[in-house]
């Protein structure tokens, strides 16, 4: 039997994104496939009052187990309610780089309010073909459908591409008017993982196309993939403890900023993620080598996410305060 997100407490982008492109802000989207990942996305959530979109790569999903996850998106609503005193933040679980109708459809089916369809590596036509057949079922659920021109390059989970290619301004109009979806991922220098930059190479993204796809589709919801800062401090923590993450070069969270002001209503930060958990957890094993209780590691990491996603969204995304609007 099929279950739908309303009936989670869950709610699709459509209005969350007309406020942040109206706002000039960009509503967080967080990756996690455990507990500790959401509990930290939560609490940031509700003390910075963010919306927020949870959210879940087909990687993640078999990790966690689908039916898992959907309980703990429930749980995660009824966490925020807890958190914020009977007064809820939005909450959209959404599905990051859907490859298949497939697979689109079953997280519909299981309580999905938002996905991606991610056709971005075939032919133009057939990028259309595929996220128009996924917009039309998902739309009838109303779910909200994400679509994506342009390739990041980048490993993370299962996306990987060894070149990026930019995403072409004059393609976008085209693209969201036979396709009908509700949000456009764009490839405008970002980069899946921790390796976005080379050492000495200038890290920064390409704003000026950012300003030309806009003048193409006003208005409308733009989502960044990739855009995870690589803090050095993170990654010097984790050399120091044992780590080996020579060259780990990440966006700058100025550039991010600038480009939350504009039509970017939506991005995806998951690496920086993964750097203040392992950073916690190492420093933990390295002063306390006797520790085996999971909770004695995992919590300090719990602590240090929560720590940076409350930093994303007030001084990154912009997205602090609006849960309420």
């Amino acid at each position: 039997m099929a279950v739908r997100y309303q009936d989670l407490g869950l709610v699709n982008t459509r209005e969350l994104f007309a406020k942040a492109v109206k706002g000039g802000y960009a509503v967080p989207a967080y990756n996690f496939n455990n507990l500790e990942q959401l509990q930290a996305i939560i609490m940031a959530a509700t003390e910075t009052r963010s919306p927020v979109i949870l959210q879940v790569s087909s990687g993640a999903r078999k990790y966690a187990n689908q039916t898992l996850l959907r309980y703990m998106a429930q749980g995660a609503v009824e966490y925020a309610k807890e958190l914020g005193q009977g007064r809820n933040i939005p909450i959209v679980l959404h599905l990051d780089h859907g490859d298949s109708y497939d697979l689109c459809v079953n997280c519909i089916e299981t309580g999905f309010s938002s996905v991606m369809i991610d056709g971005s590596h075939l032919p133009y036509e057939e990028n259309v073909a595929l996220t128009s057949l996924v917009v039309g079922y998902a739309h009838r659920h109303e779910v909200t459908v994400e679509g994506e021109l342009g390739v990041l390059a980048g490993v993370e989970d299962d996306v990987a591409a060894e070149t990026h290619t930019y995403t072409e301004p004059d393609q976008v109009e085209d693209f969201v008017r036979k396709t009908g979806c509700d949000s456009l991922a764009i490839s405008i220098g970002t980069s899946h993982g921790a390796y976005k930059f080379k050492p000495g190479q200038k890290a920064e993204i390409r704003l000026d196309i950012l300003k030309e796809i806009e003048t193409r589709i006003p208005g409308f919801p733009i989502v960044l993939h990739g855009a995870s800062s690589v803090p050095q401090d993170l990654v010097m923590k984790i050399n120091q403890f044992g780590g080996r993450l020579d060259n780990a070069i990440g966006i700058s969270e100025a550039q991010l900023r600038e480009a939350a002001k504009s039509a970017v209503c939506k991005i995806n930060i998951d690496s920086d993620g993964r750097l203040a958990m392992t950073a916690a957890i190492r420093e933990t094993f390295a002063a306390k080598p006797g520790e085996f209780d999971p909770r004695k590691y995992l919590g300090p990491a719990r602590d240090a996410l929560k720590a940076m996603y409350k930093h994303k969204n007030d001084a990154v995304l912009g997205s602090s305060g609006h849960a309420f609007d």
